[in-house]
């Protein structure tokens, strides 16, 4: 499932849209919407197909996060042990998750070329400000993907709380195994599983860059 979830990086983009968007548009227009943006964006830039890193970081940080509730993504798959951790270690733990979830699925951004996204159209009532907006990726080579969003409204605009792709929650998915770590070492072992697997990817990706720039100069 891993792999599945890899395909919702490309949906965190979705949801790019000025700030007026975000209060007068409903989430399933929105990400309608800016899908096709995407998608074009993408289509037009060799070096994110290519995997250009930075790009994609850039990319990451400056349109996508801001619409991540990633406080409350961090409490529900804390669950019941969120209440265990002090201030300083929520604080900590939601900056681990974070980067965790961006240096996973970042690289998913470069194969979307060929894909394409439909949403389904909402039967929203006045005032909700909880839904879940479905979407299906069609994949160039591989079986339809479907990803739901869940959303909820807040002062500033709707923001994705979890995703879950094909039936599968990303937020539980990652309670088991933050539950697993916790039962071994505590909030504290949590911590440091996080903190290592970053730094492991961190150090992997550095690798990669590396082995890139000998072989184009060896070239």
């Amino acid at each position: 499932m891993k792999t599945y979830f890899g395909v919702a990086a490309l949906l965190f983009t979705l949801l790019v849209a000025p700030a007026t968007w975000a209060i007068e548009t409903s989430p399933d227009i929105l990400v309608d919407n800016t899908a096709q943006e995407i998608l074009a964006i993408i289509k037009q830039d060799k070096d994110i197909q290519s995997g250009n890193k930075a790009k994609i970081l850039d990319l990451v940080e400056a349109k996508i996060l801001p619409h991540f509730n990633f406080a409350r993504m961090t409490r529900l798959a804390m669950g019941k042990n969120w209440s265990k951790a002090t201030p300083q270690q929520q604080q900590e733990l939601e900056k681990q998750f974070r980067t965790l979830l961006v240096r996973t699925y970042y690289k998913a951004l470069s194969v979307y070329s060929h894909h394409t996204i439909k949403v389904v159209p909402l039967n929203t009532m006045a005032g909700d400000t909880n839904v879940t907006v479905k979407t299906q990726v069609m994949q160039s080579h591989g079986p339809t993907v479907t990803i739901n969003y869940s959303m909820e409204k807040t002062s500033s605009g709707w923001k994705v709380y979890d995703i879950t792709v094909s039936g599968i929650s990303l937020v539980i998915n990652y309670r088991g195994s933050f539950n697993s770590q916790i039962r071994k070492g505590g909030v504290e072992g949590l911590l440091k599983t996080l903190s290592e697997k970053n730094r492991t990817l961190d150090e992997k990706d550095k690798e990669k860059s590396a082995a890139l720039v000998k072989q184009l100069k060896i070239t």
